[in-house]
């Protein structure tokens, strides 16, 4: 099936833009057989549209309900055109992308009904809304600790020299027992509000191979652990060192691997996997970098309750019933401190952690 000229657009002109296209473009003919794809769809699919000429339109695009014939033969027998968004769009090598899939019946020179199909992959627009919202949290969150650190911290002194005071005071050593529970008290109120604070120094960077730091805190967390956890290692060594505070990075990966080692404990067959790669120009909130480090903590237990995935890194945020809910908080602000982003994804059976470190000399903040 040929597309139709139109009087103004010469068909050689068509092709050129259809080929520089960035969504991916499919057309088939009236039985449904691939009779077009251009170069961004041949990329989408990792196929090319010599191998794929004549095939079904199941052989390439799988509906979520698995109705992909159906549906389409609706668009030919009706003639309306029809978007669907968000589409988790399974691909041949097994991942999955989200794309908006647009269908348009159109007719060629013989008086036949084919249809134009145009996806266009919003992963990117997607992960970049969810991560300035990380960001926007995060930082709505530390503004709300440094207004209430400084309204309890400032009772807290008072109660804490009150008790040591009247501690001075009492002739019955029994009775300072009461006021040493004051004075703990007071100081362990005191120590969480500057846990949530984060460091009250600037970063002291350099540069640092981030596979030493993450083995560091693979062997702490084994250590921990008795070695009755498995945790894979799958590095690329092509990653340059980075420029970053190591106390603090190992501090971020150490909240988030004992998080993971707590959620396998009593799983038998529990196993977390290490994993780092180099990606290449890549926007972490509204900033595009040209290399970024991807630090991947994945584990296979029970997952995330979905009831708390959203508000995660907020403070005293927990799935876990001896846990105070910092861990993650302190692990967004350290890496945050450093240009960087902690993402977190998770289903029954694999929770994955990615933490996103520019490599060239990001602007650290205090």
């Amino acid at each position: 099936m040929a597309m139709k000229e139109t009087s103004h657009i010469p068909e050689a002109l068509q092709k050129r833009i259809l080929e520089n296209l960035s969504s991916a473009v499919l057309l088939f003919d009236h039985a449904l057989r691939l009779q077009y794809m251009n170069p961004a769809a041949e990329m989408l699919f990792e196929v090319s549209f010599r191998h794929m000429l004549g095939n079904p339109s199941e052989s390439l695009i799988q509906c979520p309900e698995g109705v992909t014939r159906e549906n389409l033969q609706q668009a030919l027998v009706t003639g309306h055109h029809f978007t669907e968004r968000e589409l988790s769009l399974p691909l041949p090598d097994g991942k999955r992308v989200t794309v908006d899939c647009t269908v348009i019946p159109i007719m060629d020179g013989d008086g036949e009904t084919g249809l134009l199909i145009e996806i266009q992959q919003i992963d990117r627009q997607l992960r970049i809304s969810r991560e300035e919202q990380l960001l926007s949290q995060h930082q709505a969150a530390q503004e709300l600790i440094r207004g209430l650190a400084h309204e309890i911290k400032n009772p807290l002194g008072g109660l804490r020299g009150a008790a040591q005071l009247l501690e001075q005071e009492l002739d019955d050593p029994a009775l300072c027992e009461y006021t040493q529970i004051i004075i703990n008290e007071a100081d362990r109120l005191k120590n969480l509000v500057n846990r949530m604070l984060g460091p009250d120094r600037l970063p002291n960077l350099r540069e640092s191979n981030i596979h030493t730091l993450l083995e560091r805190v693979r062997n702490l967390v084994l250590a921990e652990s008795g070695e009755r956890i498995q945790i894979i290692r799958d590095y690329d060594p092509s990653i340059p060192d980075l420029y970053v505070d190591s106390d603090r990075i190992i501090q971020a990966l150490l909240n988030i691997l004992r998080n993971a080692a707590r959620e396998i404990s009593d799983n038998p067959d529990g196993r977390i996997v290490l994993q780092t790669r180099i990606l290449r120009q890549f926007t972490i909130g509204n900033r595009r970098h040209r290399l970024v480090a991807q630090i991947g903590i994945e584990d296979n237990g029970r997952g995330i309750p979905e009831a708390i995935r959203e508000k995660l890194f907020y403070p005293m945020v927990t799935a876990s019933e001896d846990g105070v809910g910092l861990g993650l908080t302190i692990a967004q602000s350290l890496i945050n401190q450093h240009g960087g982003l902690v993402e977190c994804a998770s289903e029954p059976g694999k929770t994955l952690f990615s933490v996103l470190l520019p490599v060239e000399n990001p602007n650290a903040t205090n």
